[in-house]
């Protein structure tokens, strides 16, 4: 077993659930900018909307967990804008799901999560379509 890997191991109770059931780096991802952001900012929601921040910039919310992303960067508009501007003007997220993928990207995604008809949806549909479609496995995986 890696260090690598028993660093995320140990880190996985310290995670929200839908990290905690995603790839090692996910968990280190999110855990160690947690902690940087806590140093940063003290413990609050500022922290861990730092944290979901630098894990969306490699992951991207599939179903009940995070998987990496084809290419690295923001996911949506309001992570586009990066800081201070992020803080100053909220802006919709994608709630994870990587907004700035290609239309045959997020056609395969939702195939995979089970969404009918994926052709016939324009990218913001696609992206509504695979928030809600995630926000179900998750809290599937939730009551579990």
């Amino acid at each position: 077993m890696s260090d690598k890997h028993e660093q995320a191991e140990e880190m996985r109770d310290d995670v929200p659930s839908t990290i905690a059931r995603s790839d090692d780096k996910a968990v280190r991802t999110y855990k160690k900018t947690l902690t940087s952001a806590e140093e940063s900012y003290g413990d609050g929601e500022r922290a861990h909307r730092v944290a979901y921040a630098s894990l969306k910039h490699s992951h991207e919310k599939v179903g009940d967990h995070w998987e990496p992303k084809e290419h690295k960067g923001p996911s949506d508009p309001q992570a586009s804008q990066g800081t201070p501007a992020s803080r100053d003007r909220n802006r919709p997220t994608a709630q994870g799901v990587d907004a700035n993928a290609s239309k045959g990207h997020l056609d395969a995604l939702a195939r995979r999560l089970g969404i009918g008809g994926p052709e016939n949806m324009d990218k913001d549909e696609l992206v509504a379509a695979i928030e809600k479609a995630n926000a179900r496995a998750t809290a599937r995986a939730r009551s579990r």
